[in-house]
């Protein structure tokens, strides 16, 4: 599956969350994502990542293990996505080590999420803070079976991105763990 994606910087948090609101009920997590890479660096030099997740919610923890191909489209970052949830998360960062996989950067994320059908599409919208860096953003994606869908749906996205106001000039392929680096750098 390909995960259709637009992430976009939000001016007025407030104003799209009230929007996000009225097309379905939100909850809050917090993800706590620690990326893995091999001692040199190959996974992201070739644009790929795994990532294991661990979700604090009103349902609970779990945890999820993620793996992403390189990019199939530039301007949105969208990338094949496997995703499987995860029983005991420590074991597998045990294994992941063991296998010669290091942490590469570890932070948190303070999200609320929306699910709803848009475009006969299910649609999962994310507001995201990362204490770390300032701003907000929203996330908007559905998954495709493959790449001849996937400029359909990252229209449908940009449609519903668009009946919240988000502008085409506040669209962003930057990716969190770049910002984390870039203030963590700054702060040394």
């Amino acid at each position: 599956m390909i995960e259709a994606e637009l992430k976009a910087r939000v001016r007025e948090p407030a104003l799209v969350r009230e929007r996000l609101e009225r097309w379905a009920d939100g909850r809050d997590e917090v993800y706590r994502d620690t990326y893995f890479d091999t001692p040199g660096g190959s996974l992201g030099a070739g644009d790929r990542e795994l990532r294991l997740r661990t979700v604090d919610g009103p349902d609970g923890t779990r945890a999820l293990l993620t793996y992403k191909e390189p990019r199939v489209d530039e301007a949105s970052g969208s990338k094949p996505e496997y995703e499987t949830g995860i029983g005991d998360p420590a074991a597998l960062r045990d294994m992941l080590n063991g296998l010669g996989y290091i942490e590469a950067i570890a932070f948190a994320k303070h999200c609320r999420n929306c699910e709803f059908i848009a475009h006969g599409r299910p649609m999962l919208a994310t507001l995201v803070r990362v204490p770390e860096i300032d701003g907000t953003w929203v996330e908007l994606e559905t998954q495709v079976a493959g790449r001849g869908e996937l400029r359909d749906a990252l229209e449908d996205v940009r449609a519903v991105l668009a009946g919240w106001g988000i502008a085409e000039g506040d669209l962003t392929a930057e990716l969190y763990t770049d910002a984390v680096r870039a203030v963590r750098a700054g702060e040394s």
